[in-house]
């Protein structure tokens, strides 16, 4: 099966609180999310199959992308869906004329390091303890978007 990506919408919500809680020690809640329908400032998407795959959160201020979260099932992984999911946050983020899309990440999370630096994302920083359950430093990545001359 292929799968497709697109923007969260409320009928995701309780696939998407239930992935949180898989992938996460501090799992945003149902009401969080959606929360993040009627925020004008967030940009969720999804990668759906036949349910709920996976999903990225990204949030934008003042020209500048943040990604929240992402997320894909374990039953999942291993298909592009992450990848895919990355890609098409970063394509809207920088068609909405966003400087840069930033994230942090275990600094034990090999993987999702892997995906961030072939998406050509660079380490920006450390944040010392930055995440708890258990306590781990967060690395910043960040990508920055071709400036155009509009």
């Amino acid at each position: 099966m292929t799968f497709t990506v697109e923007k969260m919408a409320a009928e995701h919500i309780s696939e998407i609180a239930v992935l949180e809680k898989e992938c996460f020690s501090l799992p945003w809640s149902e009401n969080a999310l959606f929360e993040e329908l009627s925020n004008e400032n967030s940009h969720f998407l999804v990668a759906v199959e036949s349910c709920v795959a996976g999903y990225i959160g990204v949030q934008e201020i003042c020209g500048e992308a943040y990604i929240t979260n992402i997320a894909v099932f374990a039953r999942f992984r291993g298909r592009g869906i992450g990848r895919a999911l990355l890609k098409a946050a970063c394509t809207a983020a920088e068609e909405r004329e966003c400087e840069f899309i930033t994230l942090e990440v275990r600094e034990s999370n090999s993987a999702a390091i892997s995906l961030y630096e072939s998406e050509g994302f660079e380490r920006a920083g450390v944040r010392r303890n930055f995440y708890s359950a258990p306590v781990e430093n967060g690395i910043i990545y960040t990508k920055f978007f071709a400036k155009s001359d509009k």
